[in-house]
């Protein structure tokens, strides 16, 4: 009989991929966790705490990959990147610079973008438009890039907040200035292309594959664009904003076979279009039915979960059917927050520090766990991998289990 230990530990090794949360959503960038299940009652009530840590500034959310956590904050006046041994805590290293961003509406000063990990290298993206790529093992720089310097780009309300995307040996953003979106070489930060006038948004690009055709799809913040991920060479285009200058559209596209679901606040709704080939048609489109403020929703057998609703008023969470946005159910005054899908529950972490756990069904909302976990405002999209979910406030960082 052949030794089979090399394919059950390549077996082992895809499954623990599988597990990581290396980039902002997770590993296809949909807040998706494809681990094992959920434990559906925690112990005294509340998940068990692993470790917990004291932290600097900053929106951007944890990521784990190799059992390493990487964690992109601003202490004083330098933007650090910290990589920490994911399941004690244990700071294995950090690399800083020199950071002079100020918040012009008095909100948090640190980055807001979230960390990818690929391939043994870090990258981040700062709040002053900083791309840096650093050695996920030590820590070392491998190159940088001053965008909002090259490409001219603007500071915006809140300024840059864009999570890299790495695809085929590119790093993607949405940068604006000059740039519009953009691709970066990986390995050595080179401009390989730049493709329309848009202004920079506060989404992040996802790639996907539609109809046998690889797309990356950017949310500006004038619309959708798809460009090929290799050229840059536009596929198509959609035009989603508010009329207001006020308007920001920050939730990420959210793909579904052929189906592209889109959603931004401010009196601009949801839409999904159905694209065939380098052409879209627009299924349905509604400010009444989930409008997303900064929150992703979430995609199960059919339906969407995810916030209806700007977060200083206090959104609804609500369940929509994706092919006609038929409202199916609708928590009115949840409070912000994020949710993710791992198997048939909802995980959602309220802006207030509350875990919420339910399964994802369109019938109705019954949480079946809830707990308070940290201190609000928790506005970072957390982290789940491996079941330990790692989340943050503007002072914590910490490590609970959630899984059986």
């Amino acid at each position: 009989m052949p030794n089979s230990a090399p394919a059950l530990l390549a077996l082992a090794a895809m499954t623990g991929a599988a597990q990581d949360w290396p980039q902002f959503l997770g590993p296809a960038r949909n807040g998706v966790y494809s681990g094992a299940a959920l434990a559906t009652a925690w112990p005294s009530k509340r998940p068990p705490l692993v470790w917990e840590k004291q932290v600097g500034q900053g929106f951007s959310g944890p990521v784990a990959a190799e059992g390493r956590l990487i964690l992109f904050h601003r202490l004083g006046d330098r933007e650090t990147v910290e990589c920490l041994e994911a399941g004690t805590g244990r700071r294995l290293w950090s690399y800083d610079y020199p950071t002079a961003y100020r918040d012009d509406f008095g909100f948090d000063e640190g980055p807001r973008s979230t960390p990818a990990v690929a391939a043994g290298r870090v990258y981040t993206f700062g709040a002053q438009g900083m791309l840096h790529c650093l050695s996920l093992a030590a820590g070392k720089k491998i190159w940088s890039l001053d965008t909002h310097r090259q490409f001219n780009a603007r500071k915006g309300f809140f300024g840059a907040a864009c999570s890299p995307l790495i695809e085929q040996g590119r790093v993607l953003l949405n940068v604006g200035g000059t740039a519009g979106v953009a691709a970066f070489d990986a390995e050595s930060g080179k401009t390989l292309w730049t493709a329309t006038s848009d202004e920079a948004g506060y989404s992040s690009p996802v790639a996907a594959t539609i109809g046998g055709t690889r797309h990356a799809l950017f949310f500006t913040r004038h619309g959708l664009v798809s460009a090929d991920p290799l050229t840059g060479n536009i596929r198509f285009q959609f035009p989603w904003r508010s009329r207001s200058e006020a308007s920001v559209n920050a939730a990420v596209p959210l793909v579904i076979e052929n189906l592209i679901f889109l959603s931004a606040s401010y009196g601009t709704g949801g839409a999904a279009l159905e694209v065939r080939g380098n052409q879209w048609k627009q299924l349905w489109s509604s400010d009444e039915a989930l409008s997303n403020h900064y929150a992703t929703s979430v995609y199960r057998e059919g339906y969407l979960y995810g916030y209806h609703g700007r977060q200083e008023e206090g959104p609804s969470l609500r369940c929509v059917e994706i092919k006609t946005g038929k409202v199916q159910w609708s928590v009115d005054a949840f409070r912000a927050g994020t949710i993710t899908l791992a198997g048939g529950h909802l995980v959602v972490l309220r802006e207030n520090g509350e875990l919420v756990l339910a399964p994802a069904s369109p019938m109705e909302f019954r949480p079946i766990a809830r707990a308070p976990l940290l201190p609000g405002p928790v506005r970072a999209h957390p982290a789940l991998a491996h079941g330990l979910l790692y989340l943050r406030n503007e002072k914590t960082l910490a490590c609970v289990r959630i899984q059986q």
